[in-house]
C-alpha cells in the first residue's frame, strides 16, 4: 500500500557529475502553460439506442495528487483501491447532460452532488440510464428515469468495479430493460487477512524442463498471503436488481472475471478463475472455466476449462490453445460462438489452418458447429442476422488481415472472402463495419438489405479524410456515400437512422474546436448539436502545419510543425527547435511513408508531447514519423539505429531548409519507446544539443523475452539487445539529457530502475544528466502537481541548454 510520506518529497538531481539530492518542492511552469493543462477535455456524446436523445459527458481536468495518494493494493497485475473496490487513479465523468436530437435540454434532478461516474449504459429501450457512482468507500449503482427526469440510487449493495481493463464491464442491462446485473461485493465479507510479521516459510518456485518465457510483468502475486488477499478482494456474487429495487443473487460467490446475459434472457455466460494462481504472469493468463448458468445459478454447460497459461510463447500470434473470445451470437436467442486455435496456439507450428470459429445453440447438448477454418488468427466475429456475419482475422508476423463473410444459420455454406490485405497499408484500408444496437441491447452489423456500411480514417497523401461507404456483399460493389472535406476534419460516430441517412458526426477545423452534428447523407445537409467555444482564443495565432519531407533513401516522413504566434522566418531567423517522436516498425517502405494525420484538426495544444513549447518561443516538430523498416530476411530492429538516424537527420534538414531551425540548437524528446529512441539518438548521433527522455527503457537485457514488437529473445540475438540498448553506449552520450520517470511505473518493461540505472551510468562516466522521479506516478503522469512539475523541468532544461549560452 502506498505511503503518504512520499507526497512530501520530489527527488531531482543537479546536472553536475554528483548525486546530491535537491528538495525542490513541486514547481509550476508559466501561466500560459498552466492554462493548457487546465483546459477542460472535449465533450463526449453517447446517443440513445433509438437515436432520439444524446448523453453529453465531460471529464474533469487532471486530478490532484491527493487522489493518487488514496489507498492502493497491487495484486496479479491489477492496481485497485481496497476502500471502494474501484481502480486506483480512476478515470471518471464529472458532468452529465441530456438533450433531445432537436436540441432541447433535458434536465435531470436528484443526481449525486459530486458526480464521479465510472461507467454508464443506456437501457435497450432507451428509457433509462444506469451509472456507477464512485464514492470514497464504495461504488454505487444509480439509475436515471427519462420519463420522470429523475436520478436515484438503485439497490443497496455496492458494485465491485476493481477489475479495470482486465474485466469486461461491471454491469449489464437485461435484454428486456427490466433490470441490471452486476458483480457485487459479498454481503458478509470478513475483514481482509492480515500478514503474519513472522514468515512461516520461504517462497519457493521451481521450473523443470518446461519452457515458460514471459514478458516483464509487474504487480504480480508474490506469496501465499497475496493469494489470500486476491481471493478476498475479488470474490463476488452476481446480483440482479429490478426496476422496483428488489434484488436476487444469480450466481454463487466466485472470482468472476466476466459475465453476459443471453439475448433471450434465459442464460448467463460466466468466466471464473481457477487455481493454481501464478507468481510469474498477471491475471489475464490465469486458468479459468467458462460456464453457462441458468437463471437459478445452476451450471447447464461447461464451455471450457482453460488452464494457467504461464508458458504461452512470446510471439505476438500466440494464443491459448482452448476456446477464447466466448460470447453470445448477438442476432440469435442463445447461441454461443468462440474461436479456438488449430495449431495449439503456437505460431511456430506449421499449419494450414490456424484458427477455427465455432457456434453452439441452446440447449448445448449437440456437437459444436464449425463456421470457419482460417489461416490467420480470428480477432472477432459479428453477426447482422442469420444470413450475414463477418469475421475479422489477422496474422501479425506478415501484417496480413482478412475479412470473411459467412451465413451463421447455414454452417459450411456461402463463405466468401471480402478482402485480404496488408494492414500496414493505410491508404488502401476499406474501413470497419458500422454497427447498431438492437432492441435487446445487442450490438449487430448495420445491414441495408445485402449491404453493410463501412467507415474509416480515409488516409491519403492529402491527409486523413474519414468516409462512409456502402458495400453490397452480393455484388461486391462499393458506393461512397460521404467523405470529409477540407477545411474540416469530420468523423462519423454512428448512424442515428440508417434508413433515413441520418449520421452523427464529430467535426472540427484548425480554429474551431470539435462539435457534434447530424449529417443528412441524402440531402447533404448538416445540423449542429453542440456549440463549443474556443477554450484559449489566444492560441489562434500559433501556426500549425502538417508537413512532409523525404529522408535520404526516399522514404516520405511527416510531422506537425508549430511556430510561435507572429513568427516570420525571413524576418526573425531560425529558432531553437524541439523534435518529439515515437518509433514504429514496418515491413514495407511504401507503407512507412504514408501520411497518417489531418491538416484540419483543431489546434488544441497538448502539454503531453512537445506542442506546449511553441508558447515559449520554440519551433516544434511534433509527431515526427519515425519508421523502423524491415525487409525480406531483415527484421526492423536489425536496423534500428540506422533507421532512426535517417529519420532524425531528415527532420533536422527540413527545419533548416525552411529557415525555422537553428541546427546548433535542436533537442529531441519522447515518452516510453520515444525515450528509448531519444537516448539512442544521443548515443549514436551528434544531431542534438540535448534530449528529454520520459519513462523509457534503456537496457534491453532487463527485458530479455522481447520488447516493444521484438519477438526474438536476448539469447536468440544477444548482439541485437546490446546494440540497441542506450545503456551499453552511455559513454557516447555527451549531450545533456533530462530523464523523467514515474516512481510507480507499472508498464511492462519500463521499470523505474531503467531511468535510475541510465542516470547512474551517465553520472559515473562524467556526463550531464538530471533525473526527476515523480512520486505516486505510473507510466503516464496523472496528478496536476506532477504534470506541472514535469513541464517546469522541461522548460527550465531547454532554456538552459538551447539558449544562446547553452
Amino acid at each position: 500500500m502506498r505511503s503518504l510520506y512520499s507526497l512530501l518529497l520530489v527527488l531531482a538531481f543537479t546536472p553536475a557529475a554528483h548525486a546530491t539530492p535537491v528538495d525542490t518542492g513541486y514547481q509550476s511552469p508559466p501561466q500560459s502553460v498552466i492554462d493548457l493543462v487546465d483546459m477542460a477535455p472535449p465533450v463526449e456524446v453517447i446517443p440513445s439506442p433509438d437515436g432520439e436523445q444524446l448523453l453529453l459527458l465531460e471529464r474533469p481536468p487532471l486530478p490532484m495528487l491527493e487522489e493518487l495518494a488514496a489507498p492502493e493494493l497491487r495484486l496479479a497485475g491489477i492496481r485497485f483501491n481496497p476502500a471502494n473496490l474501484a481502480p486506483s487513479i480512476p478515470r471518471y465523468y464529472a458532468s452529465l447532460g441530456l438533450q433531445s436530437l432537436a436540441g432541447e435540454e433535458i434536465s435531470i434532478r436528484g443526481l449525486p452532488q459530486t458526480l464521479r461516474i465510472l461507467d454508464l449504459a443506456w437501457s435497450p429501450d432507451g428509457q433509462r440510464i444506469a451509472l456507477l457512482q464512485l464514492e470514497e468507500d464504495r461504488v454505487e449503482l444509480w439509475r436515471i428515469d427519462l420519463d420522470e427526469q429523475r436520478a436515484q440510487a438503485w439497490g443497496e449493495r455496492p458494485v465491485h468495479a476493481a477489475w479495470g481493463r482486465f474485466g469486461q464491464g461491471d454491469m449489464s442491462w437485461l435484454p428486456d430493460s427490466s433490470g441490471v446485473v452486476f458483480r457485487s461485493v459479498l454481503a458478509d465479507r470478513p475483514a481482509p487477512p492480515e500478514r503474519d510479521p513472522l514468515p512461516s516459510a520461504p517462497v519457493v518456485t521451481e521450473t523443470r524442463g518446461r519452457a515458460a518465457p514471459t514478458r516483464t510483468f509487474q504487480d504480480l502475486l508474490g506469496d501465499g498471503h497475496d493469494e489470500l488477499l486476491f481471493d478476498h478482494y475479488f470474490t463476488t456474487e452476481l446480483v440482479q436488481v429490478n426496476l422496483d429495487g428488489t434484488m436476487a443473487v444469480l450466481a454463487p460467490a466466485s472470482v468472476a472475471v466476466r459475465f453476459s446475459i443471453s439475448p433471450d434472457n434465459r442464460f448467463i455466460l460466466l468466466t471464473r478463475l481457477t487455481r493454481p494462481y501464478s507468481y510469474a504472469v498477471p491475471v489475464s493468463r490465469f486458468g479459468h472455466e467458462i460456464l453457462v448458468l441458468d437463471r437459478q445459478g445452476e451450471a447447464v454447460f461447461n464451455v471450457a476449462d482453460n488452464p494457467l497459461a504461464d508458458d504461452l510463447p512470446i510471439a505476438f500470434d500466440a494464443v491459448i490453445p482452448g476456446p477464447r473470445g466466448v460470447s453470445w451470437r448477438s442476432d440469435a436467442d442463445a447461441t454461443l460462438t468462440w474461436a479456438q486455435a488449430a495449431d495449439e496456439g503456437d505460431p511456430a507450428n506449421e499449419a494450414e489452418v490456424r484458427d477455427q470459429l465455432f457456434q453452439l445453440a441452446a440447449p448445448f447438448d449437440s456437437e459444436p458447429e464449425l463456421l470457419l477454418d482460417s489461416p490467420l488468427r480470428i480477432v472477432w466475429a459479428m453477426a447482422g442476422d442469420g444470413e450475414t456475419a463477418l469475421v475479422w482475422q489477422r496474422w501479425w508476423a506478415s501484417r496480413i488481415e482478412r475479412m470473411t463473410r459467412l451465413a451463421p444459420d447455414h454452417p459450411g455454406e456461402s463463405v466468401d472472402l471480402l478482402w485480404e490485405r496488408n494492414w500496414e497499408d493505410r491508404y488502401a484500408d476499406p474501413g470497419r463495419p458500422m454497427m447498431r444496437v438492437d432492441g435487446r441491447g445487442q450490438t449487430r452489423l448495420q445491414l441495408d438489405g445485402s449491404a453493410i456500411f463501412l467507415t474509416g480514417q480515409g488516409s491519403s497523401p492529402e491527409g486523413d479524410r474519414p468516409f462512409v461507404d456502402r458495400l453490397d456483399l452480393d455484388s461486391g460493389e462499393t458506393e461512397r456515400l460521404w467523405r470529409s472535406q477540407s477545411p474540416w476534419f469530420e468523423q462519423p460516430i454512428a448512424f442515428l437512422d440508417a434508413a433515413a441517412g441520418q449520421l452523427l458526426t464529430r467535426r472540427e477545423s484548425e480554429d474551431q474546436p470539435p462539435d457534434f452534428f447530424v449529417r443528412d447523407l441524402a440531402a447533404d445537409e448538416l445540423r449542429r448539436l453542440t456549440n463549443t467555444e474556443h477554450p484559449l482564443p489566444e492560441l489562434r495565432e500559433i501556426s500549425r502545419e502538417l508537413i512532409t519531407f523525404d529522408r535520404e533513401d526516399g522514404v516520405t516522413l511527416s510531422a506537425t510543425l508549430l511556430l510561435p504566434a507572429g513568427y516570420d522566418a525571413e524576418r526573425d531567423g531560425p529558432l531553437p527547435t524541439v523534435m518529439w517522436a515515437y518509433p514504429r516498425e514496418f515491413l514495407s517502405a511504401d507503407a512507412a511513408g504514408q501520411l497518417a494525420d489531418s491538416p484540419y484538426r483543431f489546434n488544441r495544444l497538448s502539454y503531453w508531447n512537445a506542442e506546449f513549447l511553441v508558447t515559449r518561443g520554440y519551433a516544434v516538430f511534433n509527431n515526427v514519423t519515425m519508421p523502423v523498416i524491415g525487409a525480406e530476411g531483415v527484421e526492423p530492429n536489425d536496423r534500428f539505429i540506422e533507421e532512426i538516424t535517417l529519420n532524425a537527420q531528415a527532420a533536422v534538414n527540413e527545419g533548416v531548409r525552411r529557415g525555422v531551425t537553428d541546427p546548433e540548437r535542436v533537442a529531441v524528446g519522447g515518452h516510453s519507446y520515444g525515450a528509448f529512441m531519444t537516448a539512442s539518438l544521443l548515443a549514436h548521433t551528434d544531431l542534438f544539443r540535448t534530449g528529454i527522455a520520459r519513462s523509457g527503457a534503456y537496457n534491453r537485457s532487463l527485458t530479455p523475452f522481447g520488447f516493444q514488437r521484438e519477438q526474438r529473445t536476448l539469447w536468440d540475438d544477444t548482439d541485437l539487445y546490446i546494440r540497441v540498448s542506450p545503456f551499453f553506449h552511455a559513454h557516447r552520450i555527451s549531450a545533456p539529457v533530462l530523464i523523467i520517470h514515474g516512481a510507480e511505473d507499472n508498464n511492462s518493461g519500463t521499470f523505474p530502475m531503467q531511468s535510475e540505472r541510465l542516470y547512474q551510468a551517465i553520472r559515473g562516466l562524467g556526463g550531464t544528466a538530471r533525473l526527476v522521479m515523480l512520486p505516486l506516478e505510473s507510466h503516464g503522469y496523472r496528478a496536476r502537481e506532477s504534470v506541472l512539475h514535469m513541464l517546469f523541468e522541461t522548460i527550465e532544461w531547454l532554456d538552459e541548454h538551447l539558449g544562446e549560452s547553452g
